[in-house]
């Protein structure tokens, strides 16, 4: 690093995401990669899960060992500075217990915790025991979380049907540990997402997208907000910032398979897609640019 600073060179912040791994790369680590990479970070990747999934949803789930996800972890911290943490998927209580002693030895400046329990087409992607953890211990080493209602609904043991119904369950998850809430609304028919942010309720309003159809928002929209923390934003300005730009992900984004559509993640940088059609290789051979360099 010091090498790069002498130079002048302005680096970006390092940011770690510590989630599931989702072959079709709409949701888990991958999603949020590119999601801290759109928003000019350098993201790096810890996997907890390695699942069997596509569009059309999840088949199967192979959790990482914790012994494992440890060393992913342990490795990372000794050689980068890391600006803030995003945890997602965790599989199971060995895990989000890994992930409770990691954030304890290194106290990071910023920690985003999207709480993912079950996946789209009902996946359990947290056992009983870690969503336990999750709620005694877990809540209270981060900087926000981000649970959607069905979520908050299993944190707060409440049923939420309305507005009120998500500020009272913020508000009872902030009681429980954590420093802020985001209840997302997606589920509702407005998409209100609820902010507490340790002593007011703020509501973001928006419209509604085809948020059903939709693969990977909810990682998107953590790992959004993780980038807009590390920049040195406000809880409400950074969420406000990372709903317009999983709107915005959202509407551009195009079908890769079967099923729900992941979001277009680069829509700012207007990424023109390869030329059709075959390139022919000259007859005397090999193309000039494929040539062994002269050394």
């Amino acid at each position: 690093m010091s090498h790069l600073h002498t130079q002048g060179i302005n680096v970006p912040p390092i940011l770690l995401t510590i989630a599931g791994f989702d072959p079709s790369c709409g949701a888990g680590v991958v999603a949020d990669l590119k999601t801290f990479a759109a928003h000019g970070c350098y993201g790096m990747a810890a996997i907890t899960s390695m699942t069997a999934q596509n569009t059309q949803g999840v088949e199967a789930v192979h959790n990482t060992p914790s012994s494992e996800l440890r060393e992913q972890l342990e490795v990372l911290a000794k050689d980068s500075d890391i600006a803030a943490v995003k945890i997602g998927m965790l599989g199971n209580r060995g895990n989000a217990v890994v992930v409770g002693e990691f954030l304890d030895a290194h106290k990071f400046a910023v920690v985003v915790h999207d709480p993912v329990m079950r996946s789209s087409s009902n996946s359990e992607l947290l056992d009983q025991g870690g969503v336990k953890y999750l709620c005694t211990e877990l809540l209270k080493r981060s900087t926000v979380i981000t649970p959607n209602i069905p979520e908050a609904e299993v944190l707060t043991g409440m049923s939420i049907t309305d507005v009120a119904g998500m500020e009272a369950a913020a508000r009872k998850i902030g009681e429980m540990g954590a420093k802020a809430v985001i209840v997302k609304g997606g589920h509702m028919d407005r998409a209100i997402d609820v902010v507490f942010d340790g002593k007011e309720v703020h509501q973001l309003s928006g419209d509604k997208v085809k948020l059903e159809n939709t693969h990977g928002t909810g990682c998107t929209f953590a790992s959004a907000i993780t980038a807009q923390l590390a920049a040195g934003r406000g809880l409400v300005e950074a969420a406000t910032l990372a709903k317009a730009y999983v709107v915005k992900a959202i509407e551009k984004a195009y079908p890769v398979g079967k099923g729900r559509v992941p979001l277009d993640h680069f829509y700012r940088m207007r990424i023109e897609p390869l030329a059709r059609g075959t390139h022919t290789l000259p007859n005397h051979g090999m193309h000039a640019a494929a040539e062994p360099a002269a050394h």
